[in-house]
C-alpha cells in the first residue's frame, strides 16, 4: 500500500483526517502483466499457435501440451522448473533484448517435443500480437477515468518486446502517456532507474508517483521514492481491483 508522507491518524478508516496524510497522487505507473492484462488461457495458446502451424490438435492433447510447456517456462506465466545451461545467458538477458527474449522463450518451448514444425516460433508470436493476451475488465475504465482527472499514466514493464501495438489493437493508447519497457530503457524493476524513467517522462516527482504492479519487482519502486500498491493478479476476463487505484488517485 502507498507509503505516508506523515504518521498515519488514528481517524477510522475514511475520514477526511485519514485522506489528508497520504501523499498526493500526481501520476501512476502501472506494470503490464498481471496489473493491466493477462496472457491467454494456456490451452488457446497451444491450439492457436499449432493451428498456426497447420495442425489441428485435439484439446487432449492440447492440454497435455500446455502443462508441459507451462512446466518448460512460458512467458506471462510460471518461472521455468529449469534452465537449461545452453539458455541460462539469453534468460539472464531476456528483459533486456529482444533477441534474448525471444531466444529463451522459444529455447525453453523447443525442450517440449510437441511433433509440430516451428511450434515453438508460433507460441512465441501469440505474445506479440493482442488477441494472445486479454485486459482486465477494469483496465480501461480505470485509464479512462485517471485520464479525465488529468492524472497522467505510464506503462512500466520487464518485457522483450514492443506493447504498444497491443493497446492500440485494445483501443488504450490515448491513455497512456509513455510507455516505459526494459528492453528500451535498459533497466529491468526493481532497480529504481526504470522508475525515475518513467517520472521523468512524465514530468513528476516520484514522491507523488503511484506505482501499481503485482510482484515484489513492482514493489521495488520504493526505493525510487513512489508509493506503492500490490494487487494479486486475477484471472482474464475479470476485474483486477483497480478501482482502488481510484480511491488512492482521485480527489475524494
Amino acid at each position: 500500500m502507498p507509503d505516508h508522507a506523515e504518521p498515519p491518524q488514528t481517524s477510522p478508516p475514511g475520514t477526511a483526517e485519514r485522506r489528508a496524510s497520504r501523499r498526493p497522487v500526481k501520476a501512476v505507473l502501472f506494470d503490464f502483466h498481471g496489473t493491466l492484462a493477462q496472457v491467454e488461457d494456456p490451452q488457446r495458446w497451444v491450439l492457436e499457435a499449432a493451428a498456426a502451424c497447420g495442425v489441428t490438435l485435439d484439446r487432449v492433447r492440447a492440454t497435455s501440451l500446455a502443462d508441459r510447456l507451462l512446466t518448460a517456462g512460458r512467458a506471462g506465466g510460471p518461472l521455468p522448473a529449469r534452465v537449461p545451461p545452453r539458455l541460462a545467458e539469453l534468460w539472464a538477458d531476456r528483459d533486456l533484448y529482444q533477441h534474448a527474449h525471444r531466444g529463451a522463450y522459444t529455447g525453453l518451448a523447443e525442450t517440449v517435443d510437441a511433433g509440430i514444425d516451428g511450434f515453438a516460433d508460433a507460441l512465441y508470436e501469440r505474445l506479440l500480437i493482442a488477441e494472445g493476451w486479454h485486459p482486465y475488465a477494469d483496465t480501461a475504465p480505470t485509464l479512462t477515468a485517471l485520464r479525465d482527472a488529468g492524472v497522467p499514466v505510464a506503462v512500466v514493464s520487464n518485457i522483450g518486446f514492443d506493447l504498444r501495438p497491443h493497446f492500440d489493437a485494445w483501443g488504450l493508447t490515448d491513455l497512456v502517456g509513455a510507455f516505459v519497457l526494459s528492453y528500451e530503457v535498459g533497466r529491468c524493476k526493481p532497480d529504481p532507474a526504470i522508475f525515475w524513467r518513467a517520472c521523468g517522462m512524465l514530468g513528476v516527482d516520484p514522491e507523488q508517483t503511484l506505482m501499481v504492479g503485482d510482484t515484489p519487482a513492482d514493489a521495488g519502486a520504493v526505493a525510487a521514492g513512489c508509493s506503492v500498491l500490490v494487487l494479486p493478479a486475477a484471472e482474464p476476463g475479470r476485474e483486477n481491483g483497480l478501482g482502488t487505484v481510484l480511491d488512492l488517485a482521485l480527489p475524494a
